[in-house]
């Protein structure tokens, strides 16, 4: 992947409705002239503690051992910093954008689809990775990537990464899936289960690319009019399959532990939970491949508590709270180091955290612009056509 250049960051600016000055012929925009980064001062320095923090996570980013006693890495934080963490958990990254440009937050666990979008409204400020402490031992392929850099500068610190998985009941679903097929298969009415994002649009495209070559789809975010078209008619079609678009994390889980799921796109954090409750639900990357996220902690370019939010990052990123928050959400962690500190020592190898062949075929989640990236003009389908054509879907 190659670093995303600071005219399609405001080209994603304009496509989703976010205020910027200049246009270009390459943007998705009508006019001329060339886009420029919001101009927000590299962050260079942590100073002292502010007391306070407030973060905009995923579930299962910021344990306080109020979901399990036995894990926590929230206190000891707050302990050695005495910055008092207040965790907004979020269900999108459509809500994380929401939240964050109330500018009532210092930072936020951004996934790609919400990152750029953050990063060209100025709603989130460079940051010089000099002062952060561990970020040498992060994966080198997760830095200067299109989601968290813009030519070179990176926007935060990685966090972790995983794929998007199919999640099915042992018992109910057999033989056990090896396709995304199965999500569309009537047998299933009903128990069929996925996220509630337009971004979902994504993994019917996945499955398009797979299977209807002719369609000739090379990106599932980069989306002309006909692979748009064929990608949201596939969901119409599965839409009286659907027994839950999923978003509460917790709901899903009841779905699968009532019997009222049997199949569905999950994350692993939840196909954990189900598995320590001894439900019947396993997980396989399809054949076909996944979609995925890569999350990168930003600071907001508003934050109050900005040296409390730094300080954060800093120990989020330690080989030991990394592989804390690995294993309990189940992903790849960002510190490589942190393999050496898992309870289970195969973690790393069974997320692929040092496998770059296997980050590269992930579909990482990305927002979709006008402007198709691999050079086809202004002829991609913009974001908010996605959530437009998600509504529809939905019905």
């Amino acid at each position: 992947m190659k670093r995303m250049t600071a005219f399609v960051l405001l080209a994603i600016a304009l496509s989703i409705g976010v205020a910027a000055c200049g246009s270009s012929d390459n943007s998705g925009s009508s006019s001329s002239g060339e886009f420029k980064v919001p101009d927000i001062p590299v962050v260079n320095s942590i100073g002292a503690g502010e007391g306070k923090l407030n973060i905009i996570v995923w579930p299962g980013y910021a344990e306080d051992g109020s979901t399990d006693k036995s894990v926590d890495w929230v206190t000891p934080f707050e302990q050695e910093t005495q910055c008092q963490v207040n965790a907004k958990v979020a269900s999108t990254s459509d809500e994380m954008v929401t939240l964050m440009r109330t500018k009532q937050y210092d930072g936020v666990s951004a996934s790609g689809n919400a990152s750029v979008r953050m990063i060209a409204g100025g709603d989130v400020a460079p940051i010089d990775t000099k002062i952060l402490t561990n970020y040498p031992d992060i994966a080198p392929f997760l830095k200067n990537q299109p989601y968290n850099s813009v030519n070179g500068q990176m926007y935060g610190a990685p966090h972790g990464w995983g794929a998007n998985l199919l999640a099915y009941n042992t018992k109910d679903v057999t033989p056990a899936p090896d396709s995304w097929s199965v999500i569309y298969d009537p047998a299933y009415k009903g128990k069929v289960t996925i996220y509630d994002d337009p971004i979902t649009i994504a993994d019917a495209a996945l499955y398009l690319k797979a299977t209807q070559p002719d369609l000739k789809i090379t990106n599932v975010y980069e989306l002309d009019q006909k692979q748009f078209d064929a990608s949201v008619a596939l969901l119409k079609k599965q839409r009286p399959l659907i027994g839950q678009f999923w978003a509460d994390i917790t709901k899903q889980q009841q779905g699968f532990t009532q019997g009222d799921l049997q199949v569905g796109s999950i994350w692993q954090y939840t196909a954990n939970l189900l598995t320590a409750d001894k439900q019947p639900v396993k997980t396989t990357v399809p054949k076909e491949g996944a979609t995925g996220w890569s999350d990168t902690w930003m600071l907001s370019s508003a934050a109050s508590h900005p040296n409390c939010m730094l300080k954060w990052m800093n120990y989020i990123q330690t080989p030991k709270v990394q592989a804390q928050v690995a294993e309990w959400f189940g992903e790849a962690p960002a510190n490589l180091k942190a393999c050496d500190e898992t309870s289970d020592k195969t973690h790393c190898d069974t997320f692929s955290a040092k496998d770059k062949a296997f980050y590269d075929k992930v579909a990482f989640w990305s927002t979709p612009v006008r402007n198709c990236r691999d050079g086809r003009g202004n002829i991609c389908v913009d974001y908010s056509k996605w959530v437009q054509a998600w509504t529809e879907i939905k019905g």
